[in-house]
C-alpha cells in the first residue's frame, strides 16, 4: 500500500566543502574543475550531487522493495521500463490506456523518480503520458562562496602501461587538478502538490532525501575528490501544500561570510587570507525575517 504523500512544501540550502580535491570535473575541459569564468566561483551541477543521493540511497536500501533506482550504472533504462510491461502483464505492443497504471508502478517502484521524476524513453516512444514524469524534489547548480583557484599537478607513476614503453622509460608522467579549498552552496526545493498529483513522494521518503544528503560524501570517497564534506542542511518547511513564501525570500535569509577578526575589529579585513577550512566562514540565518508559516531546521 502507498504511503500517504507529504502536505508540506519545503526549500533547502546545503553547505558542503571540498579540501584538496575535484568535486566535479568537466570531461570537456581536461576534467579541470568547473567553474564560472566571469566571477572565478567554482560549480558544481546538479546531476553530480542527485548521484551521490541516487547512491547513497542504493546502498541503505539495497533489496528492499520500493527503493531500488531507475537511472544506475550498467543497466539500460528500457530493461526497467520493461520489467513494468511484464509485472502489470500489459502488452507492450498495444499499451495504450494504461498511462495512470504504468506511472504509479514507476514511482512505487523506483524511489529516484519518486523524488526527481524521470524521462523514461520507451514509454516516451510508445507515446504515452507517463514517460516524462516531473519529480518533486529539485536542485540548482552548487556554487562555491567565493572564487576558486584550480592547481593542476604533475604526477608519476612507476607503472608504465605497456613492455615497449617499459624498455625506455621507469616512470609515465600524469595530470591531476584539485581546488585547494571550497565551500559550496546548493539550494533545492521540494513540491508537496507534484508529490500528491505525480510520484507520490512520502513522509518516509523525506527524511530518507535528508538523509542522503547529509551523508552523499560519506561513502562516495575517491583520490580524485580529495575530503568532501556536507557542513550544514538548511531546511525551511512551509505550513502548507503550496507554501507560505517565496522561496527567493527564504533562501535571502541564509548569509555565509567570511569570519576570522573581520566582525570583532574591521581594520583586519585586509589580512584575510584565502580560506582553507569551514571555520574561515560564519554561517547565519535570519530566523527573525522568516515569514509567518515557516518553520527552519537546521542539521549540521
Amino acid at each position: 500500500m502507498r504511503e500517504s504523500a507529504i502536505k508540506n512544501r519545503y526549500e533547502f540550502v546545503v553547505l558542503f566543502d571540498v579540501e584538496n580535491g575535484n568535486p566535479n570535473g568537466d570531461p570537456d575541459g581536461g576534467n579541470m574543475p568547473r567553474i564560472d569564468p566571469e566571477t572565478g566561483q567554482g560549480l558544481v551541477t546538479d546531476v553530480c550531487l542527485k548521484r551521490k543521493i541516487r547512491n547513497f540511497v542504493e546502498m541503505v536500501k539495497e533489496g528492499v522493495p520500493g527503493y531500488d533506482i531507475y537511472i544506475k550504472d550498467g543497466v539500460p533504462l528500457n530493461t526497467s521500463d520493461k520489467r513494468a510491461y511484464k509485472e502489470l502483464e500489459i502488452d507492450e505492443k498495444n499499451p495504450k490506456g494504461k498511462d495512470e497504471e504504468i506511472r504509479d508502478f514507476m514511482c512505487d517502484n523506483f524511489y529516484d523518480i519518486r523524488t526527481f521524476g524521470a524521462v523514461m524513453t520507451t514509454f516516451v516512444k510508445a507515446n504515452l503520458n507517463c514517460g516524462q514524469v516531473r519529480g518533486p524534489v529539485q536542485l540548482g547548480f552548487a556554487r562555491s562562496i567565493d572564487p576558486i583557484l584550480p592547481q593542476e599537478m604533475t604526477i608519476t607513476r612507476i607503472a608504465i602501461t605497456t613492455e615497449a614503453d617499459a624498455e625506455r622509460k621507469h616512470t609515465e608522467m600524469g595530470r591531476k587538478y584539485i581546488v585547494p579549498y571550497g565551500l559550496y552552496r546548493v539550494e533545492g526545493f521540494v513540491s508537496a502538490n507534484l508529490a500528491r498529483k505525480t510520484t507520490g513522494f512520502s513522509e518516509g521518503d523525506l527524511e530518507l532525501l535528508w538523509q542522503a544528503i547529509f551523508n552523499m560524501f560519506e561513502h562516495d570517497r575517491s583520490a580524485a575528490r580529495g575530503k568532501m564534506t556536507v557542513r550544514e542542511l538548511i531546511v525551511f518547511k512551509h505550513d502548507s501544500e503550496l507554501g507560505n513564501a517565496p522561496a527567493h525570500k527564504l533562501f535571502d535569509t541564509v548569509t555565509v561570510k567570511r569570519w576570522n577578526k573581520e566582525d570583532t575589529d574591521p581594520a583586519q579585513e585586509d589580512e584575510l587570507g584565502p580560506p582553507r577550512t569551514f571555520s574561515d566562514y560564519k554561517v547565519v540565518v535570519d530566523e527573525a525575517a522568516l515569514p509567518d508559516g515557516i518553520t527552519c531546521m537546521r542539521m549540521g
